[in-house]
């Protein structure tokens, strides 16, 4: 069947007879598993690695570049590789079809927004992998791009062109006359022209300039602004029709105007709706420190554009200011208060603290690590321990947790490129062999603390608060130095998990820790579900005129726990 060309050519009526994907999973229940499509796995028939070490990946530096050959259906080929780590959720790069530059693989140049890139594979294999997804009661999300396009036309003379007070430059000419798709974004009244942005941080230059050479789409409340993201929104609703698609991670949030997220938002929920789909994820790419994010954040979070009051309609935004903090805290290079003080900003933006983690998709590595010159992977120069206890944190803590591909398997790349940071999780030069071993020993210990959060209601809606510790069982506060026992708990209702770990690499800690003590009284015991075999006896504070209740740690370098 041939694909769709315009707007015109769509059919946005159910599908006759088909019954679309229903959930009723929060989103913070969810953990995510993020996945470039073209490094994850190609469609052969490969034999993983079986090792419990952890593996590098492959690729060079110059094949990192290109496209290496990983398609959507390698993705569907491997579900069970995702599942049985305990993911619920893929979050799939942008699989539309991009310029054919051959650095493009990462899906951010988009050319053609109703077919999939010929070279990741077909629409009926997106649909066949949403299917099996399902079959196996997970989500699927799409990585959307509507800031702006690929580089599909010139400014004239083909030169490149820069912001400068704001001032729109006259349009060039089409790179190909049958692109971009669909047709109707062929007016050049449809972008901004401003030339591309210098100052990251400056508005309107943030919201009207072109990223590097991909060209910023006209996003305004006006005439043609409207017209396009009517074309924009009419687009990826087709793909929720044909695909059963369960939310979008869009792209940029903060470079497009309030209004158009608004508008994108509702709609497509709306569609949603109409489509029998009740829980549809839209959650935003944010990039900023708590000021910037917190005002999007919450329930249908308002905000004032002139004399109107918009709401932003995104389910939830990448947690940025925890992806700044949590890494160096768990390896004990920062001191913890840092990490705390986080969750005291968001204090005013939810009923309770559990409430809190609705807003926020977490996570410790990602594809691209915005506004660092030097790429480095968590687990780059880190142990075993120090990965898993990343990746442990969240989701033990508040929020929707994320795990980057290839985290599970200690891939440690580190360089001056994306490239580095991007290996392949299959064996370039041998089309035989794979990585995605489920024998490797991060792998092994993810999974099991992926279970406890599918299994323990507190450890995906309870309240969380950090635990004052004590080295003398008397003297109590929150750590604020390293190394350091650190430990949180998630309470819900009459139920409290505790869960500490040891952030020194070296020395073993043993560290008393408060417990609530409105839940347990002296004498009590919490087993431990996570790290240790054996149980500890709830104490008493020595001074009797003090109420507080403590158990006794004895962690062992790196070591992470979960107690119940």
């Amino acid at each position: 069947m041939t694909s769709p060309t315009s707007i015109a050519e769509i059919d946005l009526k159910p599908i006759p007879g088909k019954r679309y994907w229903n959930c009723d999973r929060e989103w913070r229940e969810e953990f995510i598993y993020f996945m470039m499509v073209d490094r994850f796995h190609d469609d052969k028939n490969r034999t993983p690695v079986n090792t419990p070490a952890r593996s590098t990946g492959a690729g060079t530096q110059e094949q990192l570049k290109k496209f290496c050959g990983g398609t959507i259906k390698g993705i569907e080929n491997n579900l069970d590789y995702i599942k049985n780590l305990g993911c619920t959720a893929l979050w799939l790069s942008p699989i539309f079809e991009n310029n054919n530059d051959p650095d493009k693989y990462h899906g951010y140049s988009i050319q053609n927004y109703l077919d999939i890139d010929p070279r990741f594979g077909t629409k009926q294999d997106l649909i066949d992998l949403v299917e099996a997804a399902h079959s196996r009661k997970m989500r699927v999300f799409l990585d959307v791009v509507v800031n702006h396009s690929g580089d599909n036309w010139s400014y004239p003379g083909d030169f490149p062109y820069y912001y400068s007070n704001d001032q729109q430059f006259p349009f060039g000419e089409w790179r190909r006359e049958d692109r971009p798709i669909p047709s109707e974004l062929r007016n050049p009244n449809y972008y901004h022209r401003r030339g591309q942005i210098k100052n990251w941080d400056g508005y309107p230059e943030t919201q009207h300039g072109d990223f590097f050479s991909l060209k910023g789409f006209n996003n305004e409340d006006d005439a043609d602004g409207l017209k396009l993201q009517d074309v924009l929104i009419k687009a990826h609703c087709y793909w929720m029709r044909e695909a059963d698609i369960d939310g979008f991670r869009m792209d940029a949030v903060k470079h497009m105007g309030e209004v158009a997220v608004s508008r994108f938002c509702s709609e497509i929920r709306e569609y949603a709706y109409r489509l029998g789909k009740r829980w549809f994820f839209l959650y935003g790419e944010l990039v900023g420190h708590d000021d910037a994010i917190n005002r999007y954040t919450g329930p249908n979070t308002p905000t004032q554009v002139d004399s109107k009051t918009v709401y932003f309609g995104l389910t939830s935004v990448l947690d940025f200011p925890l992806y700044w903090t949590l890494p160096s805290a768990i390896k004990g290079m920062t001191s913890p208060s840092g990490l705390i003080n986080r969750y005291d900003a968001l204090r005013g933006h939810a009923l309770t603290r559990g409430e809190l983690g609705r807003y926020l998709v977490t996570f410790v590595d990602n594809h691209d690590q915005i506004g660092q010159d030097y790429k480095r992977r968590f687990a780059a120069d880190s142990p075993d321990k120090q990965v898993i206890a990343g990746i442990a944190y969240l989701l033990c803590a508040m929020g929707t947790p994320c795990i980057y591909y290839g985290t599970e398997q200690g891939f440690s790349g580190k360089g001056n490129g994306d490239e580095f940071i991007r290996e392949a999780m299959f064996n370039l030069e041998d089309s035989k062999q794979s990585y995605l071993n489920p024998n490797c020993n991060i792998y092994q210990e993810i999974a099991k603390i992926a279970q406890l959060f599918q299994t323990r209601e507190p450890l995906r809606f309870g309240r969380m608060y950090f635990r004052e510790i004590s080295g003398n069982g008397r003297d109590f506060g929150l750590p604020q130095n390293q190394p350091c026992t650190l430990a949180f708990s998630r309470i819900l209702a009459d139920e409290e998990i505790l869960i500490a770990y040891n952030t020194s690499t070296t020395e073993r800690r043993q560290d008393f820790v408060i417990v609530d003590n409105s839940i347990h009284k002296s004498g009590d015991t919490m087993k431990f579900l996570y790290g240790q075999q054996e149980s500890v006896t709830v104490q008493k504070h020595p001074d009797s005129s003090n109420p507080s209740l403590c158990v006794k740690l004895d962690l062992e370098p790196m070591q992470f726990v979960i107690l119940q």
